[in-house]
């Protein structure tokens, strides 16, 4: 990480006074700014310019309006310990206009513990000033600016937002109390060992534009009523999901037309398909159709200051189990405050004289207040335990409430999400390490160097994982850095894209703490890699830490930890939204124990002829992509070079071998291209088989007044009505198709495509598309059932033909053809450019809103939102859970599991569930246990089948019916007599090797056997596998 100093001071004004404000500012101070060359990424030239390379999963979380209030918002973080470099690293990543950085104070040994950003050589320097160069490498596009001098009224004039972190609360109150007056929002954090407190003020007249951030529900109308209130019942294809409060508007209602357009309309849910509206009994009958769509209705809030909040406190509840404690911890931070304000210093650690004290003082606190915060019976020890740890400062625990805060400062930039309101305390006392050393000598495996890796890799280094001798940190991660990495992943900078991702993190992570062990792989983990995350490997380790993006992988390494009796964490974000799940050998489930439901899938008819959203159409336009660009390129080469290629395709199901040939016929003859000029054509005649021809033949065959055989009109409901596009060339979403379809096809030939959008226009006037007549003989599937019951056979004839007809490999030698891989994050490649003219005419045919080229990028290219403040608080969760597995906690109530959504903001945290207990004979087994069987016997020869099979009875009273081995059949009880025979009396390794017809790698120390068992009763019971080792 280069965190090159400044080479020039130079005296700037203060940042730029809040236009609402009536302060001025009316001085200039000493700041430091970046200077020098952009690191690659430019200045933007007014404040709602959005680099959507950069800012693009960020944006699927916060949405264009919020992102531009972010851009145009000065927010002040005072305090640049643990804390506030957390939370000024999360705003400076998240794009707010400017950022400045004030502390007076200056670093310290204890700081280097929590504060990622400072050296031992910067011990006796300004806090702020020291890591204002390293934070401004973060975002070339937020300047970063530095303020050493007090917090005076004119000063503070200039902010949006004031964030005040580790202060005492005499200053918390002088600048809360001036900033509520001034409509300059306030956030208040504070970290003390293993608690922390949060409060948001945000004014007495917040504008609220979206209070969760989901995308807006819509439904299809099947009956709307007249009556007051009328009723509206939807499609009951699937639940409405509205709630009662929400606000609604109608379109496309036929008869009731006074509901079309009309402002939005509050609801009362009375089922889940059914819900009230206003009175509809003046209205028009309903006649059919409609869709109801939900709307986001601004809304205003309102906050307390902190002098009247601190008196009369509202707070937001982080742990469920620790109902009380907001309450308590309220008194006990005042009391806190109470104490340094006296001596000059936090409670010495686990000094009982300064804990009594605290208390004392608390007590006090307590007796002060007024009823609503009062406490009947102060919780004594609590307060006791925030004395003895108040003195620490934990990298974990200023992550998660440093996460936090910064989503705070998001939400009262933007007006995007609910705030806190407006107190927040969060605790994690089960969680002081017993033993140090305990941390340093361990070993761990993050799987995955991404936001998630990023921020493992730095609280494992501010805690001291793997920093001892015999410690070590090991990462992998196959990736290469991309732009749109460096708004989350913060080990990276902009000189860093195209680099590896785990060598460019484990370099990084090693400035913040030079004494960590790191190694980085670039490995990909899964069976192909286990010759080097091998038994050795992995008996070497304490845990695993996830930081994965896919689930089959998750479930992999979910399994290699159950096999190794290894802790896992597992963590993973959805925008505002992040879980972690601890994994803990014996006293847990696995992460494989419990599943999501799977992804809903659209229906084949459904997107072959009967969209009706913008995700059908969206999906339609990916697979003509693979259809179009990718498959064929990828068939004509195999059967250019695989001569067994037609033979493998005659053997494919139904009519799969026609259409197979077909398409190599097609790609090799019927539509190869030779030139530019043929591309351009192709392009123009798909354009219309697709959206004028094809729905032509559509409406042929169901008619736009067809009814269905209960009288109802075909096209209702879900069905919606197409009608065919007629080109034209001046459209400039016609152009883009034809531009972007062209240029692909000629790059699966290898010719040059063109840009040259006018001389494309004047080519296609040339063009002849020939008249078409729809046919009779055409079938069309109205459903996915109707699809599966048709029998299509194919005439073994046609298909010689064809095969007749086909161009030999050898009369095309040195030809080949270029498959398209989808790349969605690469702007110049037309991809993208496909994608959203393709699916945007099938939109138009269908009368379905089209979506911009953002909202199709996320769709069609399935990206997950994501945002750096969710990432780091749930890692900062992840590090607290590591602390108790390192001192290896045994009470399954110790550990958290935890889900938060930091738009609501929503937490839980609740106990890891149990591993399910089964039992076979009176033996009680769980996911963890197995049968341990040693293969080499004594006499240094190994088991026979027949050996293991009696073994199993003798020593288990257990009979084995059936025997495998990953997909390999070793033995079973309907094995024909002669092969049984031959079996009994080999070693069971080279019968595995025999079945699967591949020799054991030198690596493998043991297998893993599957067990079908039958009890002395002839009873079939569940068994744990075996682990059979062979050296």
């Amino acid at each position: 990480m280069s965190s090159s100093p400044l080479s020039k001071k130079r005296c700037v004004p203060g940042p730029d006074p809040k236009p609402s404000s009536d302060c001025s500012s009316a001085y200039s101070v000493m700041f430091k700014v970046p200077s020098g060359p952009t690191n690659g990424m430019p200045k933007k030239d007014s404040g709602t310019d959005i680099d959507e390379g950069l800012y693009s999963r960020q944006l699927y979380v916060l949405g264009h309006e919020a992102m531009k209030h972010l851009q145009t918002s000065s927010v002040l973080v005072s305090g640049l310990r643990g804390l506030g470099v957390e939370i000024a690293k999360n705003i400076i990543l998240g794009g707010v206009k400017a950022v400045t950085l004030h502390d007076q104070g200056t670093a310290q040994w204890a700081d280097l513990s929590s504060q990622f950003y400072l050296r031992e050589e910067d011990i006796g320097k300004n806090r702020a000033e020291v890591s204002q160069p390293r934070l401004a490498e973060l975002n070339s596009y937020v300047p970063v600016s530095t303020y050493t001098g007090a917090l005076v009224e004119d000063f503070l004039c200039g902010f949006q937002v004031v964030v005040l972190t580790n202060s005492p609360l005499e200053d918390q109150l002088q600048v809360g109390e001036f900033c509520h007056s001034r409509g300059i929002k306030l956030v208040v954090a504070d970290t003390r060992g293993l608690f922390g407190q949060l409060f948001c003020d945000f004014g007495e007249e917040m504008i609220l534009t979206d209070s969760n951030g989901e995308q807006p529900l819509s439904a299809m109308v099947s009956m709307v009523t007249k009556d007051s209130p009328g009723v509206v019942t939807c499609l009951d294809e699937a639940r409405h999901g509205f709630e009662s409060g929400d606000f609604v508007s109608f379109t496309e209602v036929q008869g009731m037309h006074e509901l079309n357009g009309t402002y939005p309309i509050e609801i009362k849910v009375l089922g889940p398909y059914t819900f009230s509206i206003c009175d509809t009994s003046s209205f028009s009958e309903y006649i059919r159709g409609g869709i109801v769509s939900q709307v986001k209705v601004p809304k205003k809030i309102s906050f307390k200051s902190l002098p009247a909040s601190l008196a009369e406190p509202d707070f937001v509840i982080t742990d469920f189990a620790k109902y009380s404690r907001p309450g308590q911890l309220h008194i006990g931070f005042q009391a806190l405050h109470h104490f340094c304000a006296q001596h000059g210093r936090a409670p010495r650690p686990h000094n009982e004289e300064d804990a009594t004290e605290l208390v004392t003082l608390a007590q006090a606190v307590n007796a002060r207040a007024l009823p609503a915060v009062q406490q009947d019976i102060l919780d004594e020890d609590l307060i006791r335990k925030l004395s003895y740890v108040a003195a620490g400062d934990l990298a974990p625990i200023n992550a998660f409430i440093g996460g936090l805060a910064a989503q705070e400062v998001m939400k009262a930039c933007s007006g995007k999400f609910m705030p806190v309101m407006q107190w927040l305390y969060f605790d994690a006392l089960e969680c002081l390490p017993e033993d140090k050393q305990a941390l340093t000598e361990d070993k761990c495996l993050p799987v995955g160097a991404g936001a998630i890796g990023c921020e493992l890799l730095k609280n494992f280094a501010m805690i001291g994982l793997g920093c001892g001798e015999d410690g070590a940190v090991t990462v992998t991660d196959m990736d290469t850095i991309e732009k749109s990495n460096l708004n989350r992943q913060f080990l990276f900078r902009p000189w860093d894209v195209t680099k590896l991702k785990s060598d460019t993190a484990a370099a990084a992570v090693r400035h913040i703490n030079p004494y960590i062990r790191v190694m980085s792989h670039q490995n990909c983990v899964g069976p192909d890699t286990e010759h080097i995350y091998d038994d050795s490997f992995f008996q070497n380790l304490d845990g695993v830490a996830n930081a994965l993006d896919n689930v089959d992988t998750r479930m992999y390494m979910d399994r290699r930890c159950v096999y190794y009796r290894k802790p896992l964490l597992e963590s993973g974000t959805l925008g505002t939204k992040g879980n972690v799940q601890v994994v803990i050998p014996f006293l847990t489930e696995s992460y494989s124990s419990s599943q999501d439901p799977p992804e809903k899938s659209i229906p084949i008819c459904t997107l072959k002829n009967f969209p009706n959203a913008i995700e059908h159409t969206l999906q339609w336009a990916r697979d003509e992509f693979e259809g179009l660009f990718k498959q064929p390129a990828e068939n004509v080469n195999q059967y250019l070079t695989d001569s067994n290629f037609v033979e493998r395709t005659l053997c494919l199901a139904g009519t799969q071998p026609l259409e197979m040939l077909e398409a190599v016929q097609r790609s090799l003859v019927l539509q190869r291209p030779h030139t530019w000029a043929d591309c351009v054509t192709w392009a123009y005649h798909h354009w219309h088989t697709q959206y004028s021809n094809n729905i032509r033949q559509l409406l042929h065959n169901f008619p736009p007044d067809q009814l269905t055989s209960s009288g109802a009109l075909f096209w209702s409901g879900p069905k919606r009505c197409p009608h065919p596009l007629i080109f034209d060339v001046n459209n400039p979403l016609h152009l883009d198709y034809v531009m972007a379809a062209a240029n692909l096809f000629a790059q699966t030939y290898g010719l040059m495509g063109s840009q040259d959008r006018a001389a494309v226009a004047i080519l296609l006037q040339s063009v002849h598309i020939p008249e078409f007549t729809p046919r009779s003989d055409v079938k069309i599937h109205v459903s996915d059932q109707e699809l599966q019951n048709s029998s299509a056979s194919v005439d073994d004839s046609c298909i010689q033909e064809l095969k007749a007809m086909l161009p030999s490999p050898e009369k095309l030698p040195g030809f080949k053809m270029y498959p398209i891989n989808f790349e969605k994050d690469d702007n110049t490649n037309f991809h993208m450019d496909f994608i959203v003219a393709a699916s945007n005419l099938r939109a138009e045919n269908y009368n379905i809103p089209p979506a911009d080229r953002h909202k199709s990028k996320m769709i069609a290219g399935k990206i997950i939102p994501a945002i750096a403040t969710t990432t780091a608080a749930i890692v900062g969760l992840v590090c607290l859970e590591l602390y108790k597995v390192v001192q290896g906690h045994r009470q399954l109530e110790s550990y958290k599991n935890s889900f938060m959504n930091l738009a609501l903001p929503f937490f839980s945290f609740s106990e890891p569930l149990a591993p399910p207990r089964h039992q076979y004979c009176n033996q009680e087994w769980t996911l963890w246990d197995r049968f341990e069987v040693q293969g080499l016997q004594p006499n240094g020869e190994e088991m026979t089948l027949k050996q293991f099979l009696n073994y199993f009875k003798t020593e288990h009273k257990l009979e084995i019916t059936m025997l495998s081995q990953g997909v390999s059949m070793l033995y079973s009880f309907f094995m024909p007599a002669t092969k049984l025979r031959e079996r009994l009396d080999q070693p069971v390794t080279e019968i595995v090797s025999r079945v699967s017809q591949r020799k054991l790698d030198h690596h493998v120390r043991a297998l893993v056997l599957e067990l079908c068992c039958n009890d002395e009763t002839g009873e079939d019971v569940e068994v744990p596998y075996v682990r059979y080792t062979i050296c």
